[in-house]
């Protein structure tokens, strides 16, 4: 199994993958639209030459007292083909992708999902740092991740993510 940056011959088999691990075109959608944002990274498993998974991580904004524009991503969606699901590629793609944020100078990242699955990854509850998610969603289900230690000490915000997601139902 190879984990990698995205190419640009990926594109329509990453389409294909978040179609399919989500059983419908939005996230695939999403994808597409935010691929030419800066500050976004994508990343892909690859088994036998084929692409059986994907991450995608997007540039978030935290109004409040992040006065000094943190540079904060969020991740989402992370895709695994069906066949291929329960075989830890998932986490394969996300330890990946959070070693290579860190490395490029992200301070941290959030995600919104399963609080029984993000944790083993070093999320915590968001509200814990002081952040809220602009979503009504529950406390335990918005986390966060300092990839530096300590960056979010005594900071609040609300996280906003791009305009895009509001597109998914």
């Amino acid at each position: 199994m190879e984990v990698r940056a995205e190419k640009p011959d990926d594109v329509e088999a990453i389409f294909r993958v978040n179609v399919a691990a989500f059983g419908r075109e939005g996230e695939a959608n999403l994808v597409d639209q935010l691929r030419g944002v800066a500050s976004t990274l994508s990343f892909v498993a690859v088994e036998s030459e084929q692409i059986v998974g994907h991450v995608f991580f997007s540039p978030v904004a935290i109004a409040g007292d992040c006065a000094d524009r943190l540079l904060v991503l969020g991740l989402a969606p992370v895709a695994v083909l069906p066949d291929y699901q329960r075989q830890g590629i998932g986490s394969l793609l996300i330890q990946y992708g959070l070693s290579e944020c860190a490395r490029l100078g992200f301070k941290a990242v959030v995600v919104l999902g399963s609080p029984d699955y993000y944790p083993r990854f070093g999320f915590v509850p968001a509200k814990q740092k002081g952040l809220g998610c602009e979503y009504s969603v529950p406390n335990e289900a918005f986390m966060v991740l300092e990839l530096e230690r300590g960056v979010l000490e005594g900071r609040a915000g609300m996280v906003k993510y791009r305009s895009e997601f509001n597109e998914l139902e």
